[in-house]
């Protein structure tokens, strides 16, 4: 745009050269220039009187061929430099595009081209013109998102590369300052390559659940699904609830188990906002007292009732034995969603393992191959973009955010074309976009309660297809099932001693990090890792 200013001061006509022939449907590769031109409109002008204000090679010929091998921190910076370089003459491209259409504009308009043409066919051109310069416009403002995105990726890996080299250099002078004479002849290589790494160890039998788990707010139905006469029955930590609206119509969740002689509840119906029994008829209130005993004198008899609250077409327990807290999380779709399908399903596999799933984008093109990701290609680096201390980011080259919310949710955008395909290398890039909210309930040691939500910002007529929540269901249980059997290898060999968190490499870090505040919970850490809360 630089160039356009430039010359508007100058009061030059411009003339625009390119390497090789303009075309306005593809950016074409090679070199460009742009010249402003000295003479008179109209008259043939030479080469001495042009000059030029800038002359841009295509940089992609230059870059270093990096495929399929690890870099060191200086390659890796010379490759984020040269994405700039290609933003740059991108971006440059883009402004050559909309200078040639500006040129055909005056060319429609001249008045004498104007006399051999119809009123109909300017007015048609000019359309196809304005549609054209829109077009190229906002191709400008992708190029500056791209320029954006890049910038942000090269401050990332120089912060990570300074952390490592602080940390490097701090590692290193510690050791050599403790060696002995004998080993302070050592070379920093041999001391690098004599420390441990560090590993993650998620192996054997899944241990019970430790209390500080219990004591968070756990999502564990969807509004919808619960009526006024209806029951839901679940399991959460190993232990049976059935949640039921009481006369007020607010929700309430009690031990699914008769205190009489232990018979389920949920084989029951709900009366008036009471439990019933099927075995003697007992009835139950949300707040666990029974208030019907029939065909025996009463006695005050109360069941186990946990706190429960339903908010934004949730609801949601809290089945630890500390006082809850007072804020429950926004899990509502961002503005401009609307909400397609809301679906529960019972998975027979450590809620655990399946969240180091779902935090996983790396494994997509290899899994999902008849789903959603066929005909994905494979990229050379895949990389999740994240602060240091936070458990949310971006994935890299995907245009996918992803985010962990404590204790079991994960939530994640992804910017779309069409179905099936992604768009663009970032999810502001994008121009139609899927969110997903996934709740991993831990019913059991090898069971998990799933809770998915998926929203579009597009295509809102799909709401009123009759039958689109069984295609939903039908789809999202054909994902499922693609990583089911390999999550549930995984969870026999961890019961049989393999650890599942081996060899955790950079694509990782999500995973790693909710493990890591997992361990944190379990050993009753009062500070937990990567969140605000104490």
């Amino acid at each position: 745009m630089s160039a356009i200013a430039t010359a508007a001061a100058l009061s030059l006509p411009i003339s625009l050269s390119c390497a090789s022939k303009f075309s306005n449907k593809r950016c074409v590769r090679g070199g460009f220039g742009v010249f402003a031109v000295l003479g008179e409109e109209g008259g043939l002008v030479e080469r001495k009187n042009t000059w030029t204000i800038f002359n841009v090679e295509d940089p992609r010929s230059k870059v270093p061929q990096y495929k399929n091998k690890f870099l060191d921190a200086n390659q890796a910076l010379e490759v984020a430099r040269y994405d700039l370089q290609y933003c740059d003459w991108k971006a440059r491209q883009d402004v050559l595009t909309i200078m040639h259409l500006h040129e055909k504009v005056v060319e429609v308009l001249n008045p004498l081209a104007r006399e051999f043409k119809s009123i109909d066919t300017l007015r048609k051109e000019l359309a196809e013109l304005q549609e054209e310069l829109s077009l190229a416009h906002n191709q400008v403002h992708i190029s500056e998102a791209r320029v954006s995105t890049a910038l942000d990726k090269l401050a990332y890996m120089e912060t990570l590369i300074n952390e490592k080299i602080v940390q490097e250099r701090n590692t290193t002078e510690a050791e050599l300052s403790l060696a002995t004479p004998s080993t302070s002849t050592e070379s920093l290589e041999t001391v690098k390559n004599r420390q441990p790494k560090r590993n993650l160890n998620v192996s054997g039998p899944v241990k019970p659940y430790d209390a500080g788990l219990k004591n968070f707010w756990y999502p564990v139905a969807f509004s919808a699904d619960l009526k006024n006469d209806t029951m839901i029955p679940l399991d959460c930590f190993e232990k049976p609830w059935v949640i039921f609206r009481g006369k007020d119509g607010k929700p309430g969740c009690v031990r699914n188990t008769c205190a009489h002689r232990a018979c389920p509840l949920d084989l029951g119906t709900v009366n008036e906002g009471r439990i019933q029994c099927p075995y003697h008829g007992w009835e139950y209130s949300t707040d666990g007292k029974c208030e019907k005993m029939p065909s025996t004198k009463f006695v005050n008899v109360k069941i186990k009732a946990l706190p429960c609250f339903e908010q934004e077409g949730m609801i949601w327990i809290w089945p630890g034995d500390d006082p809850p807290t007072a804020n429950i999380p926004s899990l509502l779709p961002p503005s401009g969603f609307q909400i397609h399908a809301e679906i529960v399903m019972e998975l027979p596999v450590e809620h655990g393992l399946l969240l180091d799933n779902l935090l996983d984008l790396a494994h997509a093109p290899f899994t999902h191959t008849s789903t959603f990701a066929k005909g994905w290609s494979v990229p050379s680096l895949v990389k999740f973009l994240t602060p240091s201390s936070g458990l949310e980011g971006y994935w890299d080259p995907y245009p996918i955010d992803m985010e962990f919310k404590p204790p079991c949710i994960v939530l994640s955008t992804i910017g779309i074309s069409k179905p099936g395909k992604l768009e663009g290398q970032s999810t502001k890039e994008c121009t139609t976009h899927l969110h997903q909210l996934h709740v991993c309930l831990p019913s059991s040691r090898q069971k998990t309660r799933l809770l998915y939500r998926m929203s579009l910002d597009f295509a809102p007529i799909l709401k009123h297809v009759p039958f689109m929540e069984h295609l939903w269901r039908h789809f999202a249980e054909k994902v499922l099932n693609e990583d089911l059997r390999l999550v549930l290898g995984q969870q026999q060999r961890m019961i049989d001693g393999e650890n599942v968190w081996n060899w955790p490499v950079s694509y990782d870090k999500l995973g790693v990090r909710y493990r890591q505040w997992r361990d944190s919970v379990d050993r009753g850490s009062k500070r937990l890792p990567f969140t605000k809360s104490p």
